[in-house]
């Protein structure tokens, strides 16, 4: 009959002093864990929750931070290439301005250096003048004392020969010169 005994009960199903015992040290041992190892764990978990999140709101901070820097670059950006614009302008203008200052002073001085060449043009043409009077003069005299067959000695006659010897010429009248001698009324 012993076989038969064997034969009726299930493999699968453990005898009953056995899962009492299971069931004892299953309790025992989940309550050791709970009392040991479920706060460590529980403090664990929160310790890394804390992290993350704490590290979600450190880097939602640090973004805002960030987009706050961006835009504060943006506009010192914008302020600067504002203010680089304005001082091209400026610069444009005052380039302007010395280009028109540097052309008036280049044309006041050339129009300095024409009035002092047309200056210096008829005072050598006056001085070439002189000249030519005094040395036709002294032509004229000679010439004039060779036809007249005397001296013309003094200078008052001569002058006075010349200069209407050289109105003539001036003139363009082609009439005879008076040598102012022995017949003439001067």
């Amino acid at each position: 009959m012993i076989v038969l005994a064997a034969e009726t009960q299930n493999p699968l199903v453990p005898p009953l002093s056995e899962l009492i015992i299971g069931l004892v040290c299953f309790l025992g041992l989940f309550w050791l864990l709970a009392k040991t190892a479920w706060p460590a764990i529980n403090r664990t978990l929160a310790e890394r929750t804390d992290a993350i999140e704490g590290g979600i709101a450190r880097a939602e901070q640090a973004q805002a931070e960030a987009k706050a820097t961006l835009e504060r670059y943006r506009g010192q950006l914008a302020e600067a290439r504002h203010e680089a614009a304005r001082l091209r302008e400026e610069a444009t203008i005052q380039g302007a301005a010395i280009i028109a200052e540097m052309r008036e002073q280049a044309q006041e001085e050339a129009r300095r250096i024409i009035a002092a060449a047309h200056a210096q043009i008829e005072a050598e043409r006056v001085a070439a003048v002189a000249s030519l009077r005094a040395e036709i003069g002294t032509m004229a005299t000679e010439l004039a004392s060779r036809i007249v067959g005397e001296a013309l000695a003094d200078s008052d006659r001569q002058r006075r020969v010349v200069d209407r010897f050289l109105a003539e010429l001036e003139s363009g009248a082609a009439e005879p010169v008076s040598t102012g001698g022995p017949g003439s009324g001067s």
